[in-house]
Parts: C-alpha cells; sequence; structure tokens
C-alpha cells in the first residue's frame, strides 16, 4: 500500500453527484430569478404562485448547497430539502391540475414540473436516489 495515498469516502458532489450538484444548481438560479422577476412586477397577480416559486428556488438553493458540501450535518440538509421538494412538486402538481383556478400562473412544481420538462419530478427522486447510494457504503476515492 502506497503512505502517500489516503483514502477517504465519496461525497455526494463527487462522480455523477457533480452533475447533480449542477443541475440543481441550474434550478437555483432559473427560479430565483423567475420568482424575483414575478415577485417584483405581477406580486398581485398571483400571489401564492409567486410564493410557492421563490419557496422552491429556496429547496434548490438549499439543496444545492448541502449536496455540494461533505459532512453529516449537509447530507441531513440535504435528504431534507430533496424530500421537501419531491412531497412540494408532487402536492403543487396534482393541485394544480385538480383545481386550475388555485394556480392561475404557473409555479415552477405546477403540473408536476411540466413547464421545466418534468424535470422538477425526477431531480429530487435522483437526489434522493445518490444520497442513499452514498451513504456510509460508497466505494472509496484515492486522494
Amino acid at each position: 500500500m502506497d503512505r502517500d495515498r489516503v483514502t477517504v469516502p465519496e461525497g455526494t458532489a463527487s462522480g455523477p453527484g457533480r452533475l447533480l450538484v449542477a443541475v440543481y444548481g441550474i434550478f437555483a438560479l432559473a427560479a430565483s430569478a423567475r420568482a424575483g422577476v414575478q415577485i417584483a412586477l405581477r406580486f398581485d397577480e398571483a400571489p401564492v404562485a409567486y410564493l410557492l416559486s421563490a419557496f422552491a428556488a429556496a429547496v434548490y438553493i438549499l439543496a444545492t448547497v448541502a449536496l455540494a458540501r461533505p459532512g453529516a450535518l449537509s447530507r441531513t440538509l440535504a435528504w431534507a430539502a430533496c424530500g421537501v421538494e419531491l412531497a412540494g412538486v408532487v402536492v403543487v402538481g396534482a393541485v394544480s391540475l385538480a383545481l386550475p383556478a388555485a394556480f392561475p400562473e404557473p409555479t415552477v412544481w405546477s403540473a408536476f414540473g411540466q413547464g421545466y420538462g418534468f424535470v422538477p419530478l425526477v431531480l429530487p427522486v435522483l437526489g434522493l436516489l445518490w444520497l442513499r447510494r452514498t451513504a456510509g457504503h460508497a466505494p472509496a476515492v484515492r486522494v
């Protein structure tokens, strides 16, 4: 064994996790920009929808940071963010289809993320699966 090499557990932001963090980062920026413009310019038109978009943006930001950072606290926050995101997209998606009048303007999670190619529905599932895969039994990476 080479003494100059140290084995450390693979984190959530390594390997395919890098792509996951990048996609979360893109969604954090997109949802933040969209919510910011909507709230600043047209808040009175659909306050619930626009506040939900802002909430989704905050969840994406939390997920991005938590998935990118090592440590137990970050993993816990990532689990929570992905879980809240999945619940949000399912609940908001179902309500937006069942009661369209409740959402006069779409949110990131409306119609299960249809306006974003259903990525908001798939992303938290991939995040949760990645967290599960990298939990404690992940392969080692040589540094």
